[in-house]
């Protein structure tokens, strides 16, 4: 037997996660988390709440980026990873037939009734990446097109298409991609007409900012793609499985059919990694042309049946649970009561979003004692004053938020999907007390931010 005992390291080393961090690790990831007071411990997690040693519960509205769109912990998808790792199954063998991945891509098609065929990957960049492989070996030509402001991973050949220049610093050359306003078809067009473009890829609503596509835009676009011969690449990553109110967002617009779909981070129950890339028949039948290209793309660990066991109970509790409808109804609750007081604050200036997926915008106050302070964080660095308030509303009110992308004034929700009412009503009545405080002109919140800005003004 061996002495390996998971509870005893945890009980001996546990303490010493952030030192680990610092030294093993990422080393900006623990000093960040300092830095902003991010820095707690969780004991446990169930659902949409996490709890600390002392039994102080924390609401999630990060949902690890939108991985946890069941809550942590959700019995149906714990059980089917018991009973696979019970079933001792022959796994990835390479050389057989196994059922879970039918299985599972037969559940996902069912979704999108108009592809047929999908490959597993084992994270959102490899489906990512997979689409961009797909596409360029369906059409034989070398460029995609995606959406300025765009995030579509951090490997290299999606970083291609990553709209932030901040990611993309320091990793060039990278592949011969470009970008274009989401909803500027006239740009889409003329690129289109160069005649060397594979696809466009787009997220139906963008994570950074949270910025849905125009109405319309969609649709226009992929009759303009097919017209010149290329493919519509949907990113659903972060938006598919329920989170914008529909199983995926493309959905929300009429006749919208895209010749690829990326899935992945619901998609894991939180558990196990795991990338799909949806597609249509003769697009596989071009990458997979002949049985001497048969492992031509692959993934060592794709179709595993942990991952498989874990998809296939997350699809079955988003329709047990009917949480697609659930998200949509929810969404619209909290959206509309965080809307009723843009005219209150005038440091509010939008709420936008579908379902789950809801951004917060701050802009620049008419008052001139507010204008003041707000021109000093926007002189330090842009993105503070949303850094802010997602402080505020951990330390004081304990809940979990994130700001939506570097140098933006804007907070974006995802939370587990399973949230309802109660979760609302804590969450709009925390971030009511926190605009409270930032209109006051004093108080914690102001303090904080003279911090921040001479942190900011010391790391240039």
């Amino acid at each position: 037997m061996t002495g390996f005992d998971l509870t005893r390291l945890l009980a001996e080393r546990g303490a010493e996660r952030y030192d680990l961090h610092a030294r093993h690790l990422n080393h900006q990831l623990p000093r960040m988390l300092r830095t902003i007071g991010f820095d707690k411990v969780y004991e446990r997690a169930q659902g949409a709440y996490f709890w600390d040693a002392d039994g102080r519960d924390y609401l999630d509205m990060l949902a690890g980026f939108g991985v946890m769109g069941l809550g942590r912990h959700h019995p149906v998808v714990r059980q089917a990873l018991h009973d696979v790792l019970d079933a001792q199954l022959p796994d990835l063998t390479r050389f057989d037939c196994a059922p879970l991945p039918g299985l599972l891509a037969e559940k996902l098609l069912a979704h999108a009734p108009h592809l047929d065929r999908v490959f597993f990957g084992n994270s959102g960049t490899e489906a990512v990446e997979t689409a961009l492989k797909f596409a360029r070996c369906a059409t034989g030509r070398p460029r995609v097109l995606y959406c300025t402001h765009a995030f579509h991973g951090l490997t290299t050949g999606a970083l291609s298409v990553n709209g932030e220049d901040g990611f993309r610093d320091g990793f060039a050359p990278l592949l011969p991609d470009t970008a274009v306003e989401m909803g500027d078809l006239a740009a889409l067009e003329r690129e289109l007409e160069r005649g060397d473009v594979a696809g466009f890829v787009v997220e139906p609503v963008q994570g950074k900012g949270v910025h849905p596509a125009p109405p319309g835009f969609l649709r226009a676009a992929q009759e303009l793609l097919h017209r010149h011969k290329a493919l519509l690449i949907a990113d659903e990553v972060q938006t598919g499985l329920g989170r914008t109110g529909d199983f995926f967002a493309y959905q929300h617009e009429d006749g919208v059919e895209p010749d690829l779909v990326c899935v992945a981070k619901a998609l894991s129950g939180g558990y196990v990694p795991v990338g799909a890339t949806l597609g249509k028949d003769w697009i596989f039948k071009k990458v997979y042309s002949s049985m001497d290209r048969v492992l031509v793309h692959s993934a060592s660990f794709g179709s595993n049946a942990q991952a498989m066991a874990a998809g296939l109970a997350v699809l079955t509790v988003l329709e047990d649970e009917q949480l697609v409808a659930h998200a949509r109804h929810t969404g619209e609750l909290l959206r509309s009561r965080l809307a009723a007081l843009v005219g209150r604050y005038e440091l509010l200036h939008d709420v936008r979003g579908r379902g789950l997926m809801i951004g917060i915008e701050f802009g620049r106050p008419s008052s001139l004692g507010l204008r003041s302070r707000w021109t000093m964080l926007q002189a330090a660095r842009k993105g503070l004053f949303a850094q802010m308030v997602v402080v505020p509303l951990l330390q004081r009110h304990r809940i979990l938020t994130q700001v939506s992308g570097d140098h933006l004034e804007v907070i974006k929700l995802i939370p587990p999907l399973i949230i309802g009412e109660p979760e609302v009503d804590r969450f709009v009545a925390a971030f009511t007390a926190v605009m409270d405080d930032a209109h006051g002109g004093g108080g914690l919140l102001w303090d904080f931010g003279r911090t921040l800005v001479k942190q900011a003004v010391a790391h240039r």
